[in-house]
């Protein structure tokens, strides 16, 4: 049974076909793997070697054939051995991809590789590295200006390929005949370039991704450090260059935005001219679109940042014979600065909600402490039934008695003058001056004949009146104990 990964979308499967086992360098997804009949629609089909090695081949026998497949292909002399890593329809397009011509020769495969091909395999790629550091060897002793990067064993182990760098032309023809004497094999050199060979070797660049050239490239461009400066890149040699120790060639990649984003700004050998000073061109944001201009050519002193269309406003002013009051227009907001996406994903964060959960806990001790003292305090206040009061529950005890303990009596005369005052209607302030003071000292006569009379209001110095403890009668009739209404005052 299939193994077939459905998608969420329901649009169709992704066939597991199409990434086959092989090495990870030039891999090739077949997104046509799994369409019916795709494999017999063409006979070429594309082979891998070592490292980057590919071929194309064709299937003349009429094999099966499927991503992953190790065959027997044809070489000279003999036979090589490979990994089928593309058929069906792709191939054409890689082909015209690797610059193969219709008129070259193309070999045939033999067959699928059987285990007696595959033991001689083994056996040849396991003296690769022995035979690369001897040749290493010999090539110095002989005092060649060359270096052997990779040696690769044919399938059949009757021919070796030596890959070498040199920068200038070698003349290894008498290299070729100590190797041959050495290994007892034949030789086949093979010049590369610095990059084809960090492509061979592999490895993960700065970007914290495989190499290009060891996953997908196959056609090398020049790089020159041109590139840098269209882009605003510092020029430090161990920053620009790669493994290879060449100008990386990622440098190419964004060259025409950043050149065609340039034309939209203005000439960095333009200053500008304000009414109080002289501005020189600094550095540019080219894709955001923004200039720094420095009042100093050497260092950054009193920078502004404008964008294209203010500094083309002020070229032109300038040109004209006038300059503005300042450099950057009124209108001219700053752009708010990007958020980092993963902001919240930094380290710190645990720091911050620890020291905030930290002051809390600090803080907590601090109010419990004071709030249990309150609370000590208002449990120490004396009831309504004790003989003493404090000085600061005097008032509070006033207040409520004052609210509570009115009298109910409607034929009493304190209550008949308040309702009189309620009533009447607005008129001259004197008559309710005039009516004030009669209640007040109404008021204050029966509070003093209560505190003589009444048997809570005497407290622990020898029965002397407590003057915080001011209360009102009881009594409907608004007497006292002793049955003696107040006298009122005339008016």
């Amino acid at each position: 049974m299939e193994n077939k990964f459905i998608l969420k979308n329901g649009s169709g499967s992704l066939c597991c076909k199409g990434c086959g086992k092989q090495d990870n360098k030039l891999n090739t997804y077949d997104w046509l793997a799994d369409i019916p009949g795709n494999a017999e629609l063409e006979d070429m089909v594309e082979i891998q070697f070592k490292n980057t090695r590919k071929g194309y081949y064709k299937n003349s026998n009429r094999l099966k054939l499927e991503k992953g497949d190790t065959v027997a292909v044809e070489a000279s002399p003999g036979h090589d051995i490979g990994v089928v890593t593309l058929t069906g329809r792709l191939v054409p397009l890689q082909m015209r991809k690797a610059n193969i011509k219709p008129d070259a020769e193309i070999r045939r495969i033999y067959r699928k590789a059987k285990p007696v091909d595959l033991e001689k395999y083994r056996e040849a790629k396991s003296r690769e590295h022995d035979t690369m550091i001897r040749s290493r060897q010999i090539a110095l002793q002989l005092g060649l200006q060359m270096k052997i990067g990779d040696v690769e064993y044919q399938g059949d182990g009757n021919k070796a390929i030596f890959y070498y760098i040199a920068d200038e032309r070698v003349d290894f023809r008498q290299l070729i005949k100590v190797l041959a004497e050495v290994f007892r094999v034949r030789i086949e050199m093979k010049q590369i370039g610095a990059r084809q060979e960090a492509g061979r070797i592999g490895g993960i660049g700065p970007c914290g991704r495989e190499l290009c050239c060891a996953t997908w490239m196959t056609n090398f461009v020049s790089v020159s450090t041109s590139a840098a400066r269209y882009q605003d890149i510092s020029l430090n040699p161990q920053k620009l260059a790669g493994q290879c120790a060449k100008l990386k060639c990622c440098l190419n990649y964004e060259v025409d935005a950043y050149v065609e984003c340039q034309k939209r700004l203005p000439s960095k050998e333009i200053t500008l001219e304000t009414a109080d000073s002289t501005y020189y061109y600094f550095k540019a944001d080219i894709l955001r679109g923004a200039i720094t201009y420095s009042t100093d050519k050497n260092f950054l002193a009193n920078e502004v940042t404008i964008s294209p269309k203010r500094a083309f406003e002020i070229i032109n002013m300038n040109k004209q014979g006038e300059k503005p009051v300042k450099l950057a227009a009124d209108n001219d907001a700053e752009d708010p600065k990007s958020k980092d996406l993963l902001e919240q994903e930094s380290v710190t964060r645990f720091d911050k909600n620890k020291s905030g959960k930290n002051k809390k806990k600090k803080k907590n001790p601090e109010k419990q402490r004071n709030a249990n003292a309150q609370e000590m305090q208002n449990n120490t206040k004396p009831n309504g039934g004790n003989a003493t009061e404090t000085k600061n529950s005097a008032p509070h005890s006033k207040k409520q008695k004052n609210k509570v303990e009115r009298p109910k009596n409607k034929n009493n005369e304190q209550q008949g003058e308040a309702g009189v005052n309620k009533q009447l209607p607005a008129g001259p302030v004197k008559q309710n001056t005039k009516k004030l003071p009669a209640v007040t000292a109404q008021t204050k006569e029966g509070a003093k004949a209560e505190n003589t009379n009444h048997p809570a209001s005497a407290n622990n110095n020898g029965g002397k009146p407590n003057r915080n403890n001011n209360r009102r009668p009881k009594n409907k009739g608004n007497a006292d104990e002793g049955g003696n209404a107040p006298q009122q005052p005339q008016m």
